[in-house]
């Protein structure tokens, strides 16, 4: 996952773009980059780190101009640790492009080989980003055959970049000159809507949230392989780009990755995580009797609204027994495990008295590895718990995700090929409760029944746009992100135990 934002405004976006970033920081803490464009000229900062680290204020004063785009980095292929991966890409042909992509191409390495021996254009890196972006400045070079850029010829090298790329991709883009082009996949799984403020301006950007708080309102999703064009005099076209379109959004948003305060494809991400403790409530119920269970817990900070619903639920007393520093760096971009293992209590700490003596049920909102939450176990115990049981709001994770979030390997999950009980021993808790695929599905998917479906595919193994193979997961995991120079450990999972914001 990754957070991208474009905006076409009639005054200065450097800071408004820094704003809706800092909204999306949740989706991608390697690196962040922004770009805007000056009389046909793009002013770029980009850099590994934070937001707040990345860029100063002698950086925001280079970028000057009225439209321009941004990303928060997650890197699910090539190397974390490299600044050439940083977005956005650029390229000088045709007009001058810049883009920013969230999502996982699934056919990257095919269509390297393609653009080098037909299109004749080079790919400098191994992010599949510079792939998509170099298929859209052929597709765009060929719809408009040395003529001025219509805005028609735009919409038909969207239509071709459908038919050329596979996977998963919310993609924001700036034609030099001309506009703002933001397109989706055409099952939509990654997210991307568009509002406007009152003067005018037209935003893009991943989740509703970085539109609220940048001043814009929400107007609405740009649909499953629509495009969208904004003109440099604020003028927007949109068209549907692909032959069948179906809307089956990424589960896992709702599960984890978005922030509770965003409506994603017409569902608000808090009510779906409520909605999802109701379920998980009827699954406890027959695994542990209530009267056993002294306390809900939550591990901070997404599991708080399923947790808060079971316990209500159940009429089990909420209580908050662990405290979250803020400062500590985030689980998973710890290089060896033994460090791993060290952040959990560097990040978290309990509070003895609502674990001492006491039967308590631990609710997550999804259990991936099982080494946090082993050791979140141990410190229940530690801090005097007579029982520990836990609950996650997600079903196991049993299979690779393609589609932007890096946890490709079986080997790294938990879940893979072993039954509840067997990860229970693992995990080292008394009972362990996961929610069910269909019931998930069900919860979120009555907020909004004009869905399709979602993609599960890391809890059922279903991939909804059904060309992953075998062979397509094996050769994503041998491009999976880079590991620090020097560290021998290849097992890192890009995936936090907790979210912050």
């Amino acid at each position: 996952m990754c957070g991208i934002v474009g905006v076409v405004h009639n005054a200065p976006v450097n800071q408004l773009i820094y704003d809706a970033l800092l909204l999306l920081q949740h989706r991608g803490q390697d690196a962040a980059g922004i770009v805007t464009q000056l009389d046909r000229k793009f002013f770029m900062h980009k850099a590994k780190g934070m937001v707040r680290d990345v860029f100063r204020t002698r950086n925001m004063r280079a970028l000057p101009g009225h439209t321009g785009l941004g990303q928060v980095r997650y890197p699910t292929a090539g190397n974390a640790f490299s600044e050439e991966e940083a977005q956005p890409f650029y390229v000088n042909a045709p007009f001058g492009l810049v883009l920013v992509h969230n999502g996982n191409l699934t056919n990257a390495h095919a269509l390297k080989h393609e653009l080098f021996q037909t299109d004749h254009r080079h790919i400098n890196t191994e992010s599949d980003s510079e792939v998509l972006l170099n298929v859209v400045a052929h597709e765009i070079e060929k719809s408009t055959r040395g003529v001025p850029l219509q805005v028609d010829d735009v919409f038909k090298a969207v239509r071709a970049v459908h038919k050329r790329i596979k996977g998963s991709y919310a993609v924001i883009s700036l034609i030099a000159g001309h506009g703002l082009l933001a397109f989706r996949d055409p099952f939509g799984i990654r997210p991307l809507c568009i509002g406007r403020n009152a003067e005018g301006a037209f935003m893009v950007a991943s989740e509703s949230v970085a539109l609220e708080g940048a001043g814009f309102v929400f107007e609405r999703d740009v649909a499953p392989g629509e495009a969208v064009f904004v003109t440099l005099d604020g003028q927007l076209h949109s068209q549907q780009c692909a032959d069948a379109p179906q809307h089956y959004p990424c589960v896992f948003e709702f599960v984890y990755l978005a922030r509770p305060d965003s409506v994603l494809d017409g569902i608000s991400v808090y009510q779906a995580r409520l909605n999802m403790g109701e379920t998980l409530a009827k699954r406890v119920i027959s695994t542990v009797p209530p009267n056993e269970i002294d306390v809900v817990i939550p591990i901070p900070e997404s599991s708080r609204p399923s947790a808060m619903q079971l316990a209500q639920l159940l009429g089990i007393p909420y209580r908050e027994g662990f405290v979250k520093n803020r400062y500590v760096g985030r689980t998973f971009i710890m290089p060896g495990q033994a460090v791993r293992k060290k952040s959990v209590r560097q990040k978290l700490n309990v509070i003895g008295s609502e674990f001492k003596g006491r039967n308590v049920l631990l609710v997550d909102d999804s259990i991936v590895r099982g080494t946090t939450s082993k050791e979140i176990v141990q410190m229940a115990r530690d801090a005097g718990a007579r029982k520990v049981y836990m609950a996650s709001a997600a079903p196991p994770v049993r299979y690779p995700n393609v589609y932007g979030i890096d946890m490709p390997t079986k080997s790294e999950l938990v879940a893979h090929g072993r039954t509840v009980d067997e990860i229970r021993q693992i995990i080292g808790c008394d009972a362990l409760i996961y929610q069910d695929v269909d019931a998930m599905k069900k919860a979120i998917g009555s907020l909004n029944p004009t869905l399709a479906g979602f993609d599960a595919s890391c809890f059922d193994g279903v991939y909804v746009t059904g060309d992953v193979t075998s062979d397509d997961i094996v050769r994503l995991n041998e491009k999976r992100v880079g590991t620090e120079e020097g560290d021998d450990d290849t097992s890192r999972l890009a995936l936090p135990n907790s979210q912050e914001g």
